[in-house]
């Protein structure tokens, strides 16, 4: 029997469709595709969004801008100096986006206006620091990305 170019392309196409098939199949079965959400509560932390913008908002209301830079001890993260250090309450999350066993929050306290992330807690590599506090009745909220 002789396979003319019609029954060709309709066998190409049955083949390519099967390939492809076959490529979704096991990218949605194989557990080693499968990957997590960078948030465990996702659709919660959307919903609260607006009340991060008006923090973050709160921020630009500062006299002076909160600084951080790698010192040898480690991370320093430095306050204005008209910030009362006993009045700050909040917490500091560190997030590493490659290993999530790496990840840790710490309670705010400050030491004069600083802030020091001690250097055994931080890898090199890139971190993501959420700095969550309240001051006088207002929130704010610090994000920065850092290489540590």
């Amino acid at each position: 029997m002789r396979i003319n170019w019609g029954t060709g392309i309709v066998i190409g196409m049955i083949l390519f469709i099967g390939f492809i098939l076959y490529l979704v199949i096991t990218m949605s079965t194989d557990k080693k595709y499968s990957h997590d959400l960078v948030t465990e509560a996702y659709y919660e932390k959307e919903m609260a969004y607006q009340d991060e913008i008006d923090a973050e908002t709160n921020m630009q209301g500062l006299s002076n801008a909160i600084v951080g830079a790698k010192t040898k001890d480690g991370w320093l993260i430095q306050f204005p100096d008209d910030i009362i250090p006993e009045e700050v309450v909040g917490t500091l999350f560190l997030y590493r986006p490659s290993n999530k066993q790496l990840d840790f929050d710490v309670p705010i306290e400050l030491s004069g206006s600083n802030l020091l992330i001690p250097d055994e807690r931080l890898l090199d590599g890139r971190w993501n620091i959420t700095m969550e506090w309240e001051y006088e009745g207002k929130k704010y909220l610090y994000k920065k990305q850092i290489v540590y």
